[in-house]
């Protein structure tokens, strides 16, 4: 008798059954072991899709992709989250959305540096946030982790849990120019043809040692968290852009702010002499 053909399982079931076989071992976890473990498999899921082949869509341009491993990669989280914080709020790049019961909100990046990702770079990573109150506007911010598969890194830390990476904690931040540093900045091309946002990023750029613009915010920030990276500047960044690194950063001892230049708001960090000097030159091209 010819046994019938099992139909494969679709992503969406394979997804459900991760993110289902997942939360029974961490069921237990503290706040800042689920979101290491979260973003390091959301991750490993990301690269294995990508191994394997995906589709890639296109949002506003030809630089604002999405693809079906984005997708997949918040998908698992969310679901793990409904099934292990069902009160907590969740806002996701990718469209996951719950109000909060709790007052606290996970905020989502899958992969953050898409572009990149699905240009077979490795400068990419997911990440995610743990806040209370708006994630816009955050009476607290919790926690952030980040993983960077093609390193092997992951980052947790915020401004009341001190930052490590891969559990060793990283050195603390200290007081450093902006003029003997490296800045990690990006400033899309469409902005350029801005003047008043052209001068202002520019102002802040000629004071650096020297300049990275390298696709990846959340790998930028956790890099000047661990020292790798000295300061990062970059306007109208979305929360799930600046919430994790803004985390890891403090939790490394290390100052973040944001300041209004060019019809723009300009999210910095880094230590805070470094971050007092942007700061100082972005606003001078305000006045």
């Amino acid at each position: 008798m010819t046994k019938p053909t099992e139909q494969p399982a679709s992503l969406e079931d394979m997804v459900d059954a991760l993110a289902k076989t997942f939360a029974v071992a961490h069921a237990e976890d503290p706040d800042e072991h689920l979101a290491t473990a979260l973003v390091f498999n959301a991750g490993r899921l990301a690269w294995r899709m990508r191994e394997s082949g995906i589709t890639t869509d296109y949002k506003t341009s030809r630089t604002d992709v999405v693809t079906d491993a984005d997708r997949a990669a918040e998908c698992f989280v969310a679901e793990v989250l409904n099934l292990l914080r069902p009160e907590d709020g969740l806002l996701g790049e990718e469209g996951a959305a719950r109000e909060s019961r709790s007052g606290r909100t996970w905020v989502i990046d899958p992969v953050d540096g898409t572009y990149n990702f699905a240009s077979g770079s490795d400068y990419w990573c997911s990440a995610l946030a743990l806040v209370e109150g708006s994630p816009q506007d955050p009476t607290r911010l919790i926690l952030g982790a980040v993983h960077r598969p093609a390193m092997g890194y992951t980052w947790c830390g915020g401004p009341e849990l001190p930052t490590t990476r891969d559990k060793e904690g990283v050195a603390t931040l200290r007081d450093t120019p902006l003029a003997e540093i490296s800045l990690a900045t990006y400033l899309h091309p469409t902005w350029m043809a801005k003047p008043e946002v052209r001068a202002a990023w520019q102002a802040a750029a000629l004071g650096a040692a020297t300049l990275r613009m390298l696709g990846a915010g959340s790998v930028d920030l956790a890099s000047v968290a661990d020292g790798s990276l000295g300061a990062w500047v970059q306007h109208s960044v979305p929360a799930w852009d600046w919430l994790p690194g803004k985390a890891l950063v403090e939790g490394a001892g290390g100052s973040t702010r944001v300041v209004s230049a060019g019809g723009v708001n300009w999210h910095i960090a880094g230590n805070a002499a470094a971050v007092n000097d942007i700061a100082t030159l972005l606003e001078a091209t305000h006045e």
